[in-house]
């Protein structure tokens, strides 16, 4: 483990686990987690930084989507397939990430997320739970379309850019398969886990994971995910569709200062 000062060491662990609260209730704890490693670790090449981030996300991610299993329900199995076409969607992104600019992209995906933000704002039913206990049918024309477009789309994004991945899956889960956006973050968390698990083992490969600070904040990290699990869960969609808004519009500054700044 790098030489870091325990002021940095408490900052970085209540970073860990405020990024495990954000990501099990609405998924986009990354714009929280890695930047505060950047900051902590400022020597530390990137590759090192980005490992340790996966090492750290996985712990809570795992835990929050256990968490939701045993009690939101979800279909494991089709979000296992998503999850699955999602990996193979995040190594072809990865593949062109090269070529691919991020001052092109990151204009379109402000303007994308603008416009979803006012769609949450405009239509207050979006991602509801109508509390009726009845639950619409899901046809097989939508699981593949949430396979194909969700799991490999999205999947694709986060191979070739990357922010706000957890947070486009909980709304396109939420519009393909119309699950309330209690579920639809149930779901989106098994989905994390698969492309999580992927990427963590390639830069285990390369061994660019500081093991030994991951361990820690990692513990950290399961707490804020187990927390905003129970929470997203006990609270209900307009929990989440809160939590929701103010991670799009937070992900909207942090794209707008990063493109200023380029």
């Amino acid at each position: 483990m790098p030489d870091i000062t325990i002021t940095t060491l408490i900052v970085l662990c209540l970073a860990a686990a405020a990024a495990g609260w954000i990501d099990a209730v609405v998924g986009g704890g990354g714009l929280l987690l890695l930047p505060a490693l950047l900051l902590g670790l400022p020597h530390v090449p990137a590759a090192q930084v980005l490992g340790t981030n996966k090492a750290v996300a996985i712990v809570g991610t795992s835990g929050a989507a256990v968490t939701y299993i045993r009690k939101a329900p979800v279909k494991v199995g089709t979000a296992l397939r998503i999850g699955l076409a999602a990996l193979a969607g995040s190594m072809a992104g990865a593949f062109f990430a090269a070529g691919i600019s991020s001052e092109v992209l990151r204009p379109v995906i402000m303007v994308v997320l603008l416009a979803v933000a006012a769609f949450v704002l405009l239509r207050p039913s979006f991602g509801k739970d109508t509390g009726d206990g009845v639950r619409q049918k899901v046809t097989r024309a939508r699981t593949i379309t949430a396979i194909v477009l969700v799991g490999g789309g999205i999947g694709f994004y986060d191979g070739l850019f990357g922010p706000g991945t957890g947070t486009f899956l909980v709304l396109a889960l939420t519009a393909v398969l119309r699950l309330d956006l209690v579920t639809a973050s149930a779901t989106a968390k098994i989905v994390n886990v698969c492309t999580n698990g992927g990427a963590l083992a390639m830069f285990a490969y390369q061994g660019s994971v500081l093991w030994q600070l991951a361990a820690l904040m990692a513990v950290f990290n399961l707490a804020g995910g187990l927390l905003g699990a129970r929470m997203a869960l006990r609270k209900g969609s307009e929990f989440v569709r809160g939590v929701l808004l103010v991670v799009v519009f937070s992900l909207v500054a942090k794209l707008a200062f990063d493109q200023w700044t380029a």
